[in-house]
């Protein structure tokens, strides 16, 4: 499985981005699909995952700001972002569990500026 992450890019602080992660196969059938985030010197976090059946996690720094969401049509999983803080500023990374395997996609860059 490829992933294909994008829509970061520089907002201010209160603003909003939503992250676009695009599979190279069908993502109906992944177990689930993750939002981790690494900001400059510090370890890679999960911040939001959704299942194959709809099941959400959220970390407790995204919990209602921020909207994870998958379009098995389109074989992308979204990550709505809303009231974002400096804090939020990091490189994401969409994952993909397969049967147990770990696939990563090259990070989008999110900075939030106050």
């Amino acid at each position: 499985v490829q992933l294909q992450a994008s829509g970061g890019g520089l907002v201010q602080a209160g603003g909003s981005l939503r992250l676009s992660c695009q599979a190279s196969r069908s993502i109906f059938s992944i177990n689930a699909l993750g939002w981790y985030r690494q900001a400059p010197g510090k370890q890679r976090d999960l911040v939001a995952q959704i299942t194959n059946i709809g099941s959400t996690y959220y970390a407790d720094s995204a919990k209602g700001r921020f909207t994870i969401s998958r379009d098995n049509a389109k074989n992308t999983v979204y990550l709505q972002m809303n009231s974002l803080k400096p804090e939020d500023t990091a490189i994401y990374y969409c994952k993909a569990n397969v049967m147990g395997m770990n696939y990563w996609g090259k990070g989008t860059q999110v900075t939030v500026s106050s």
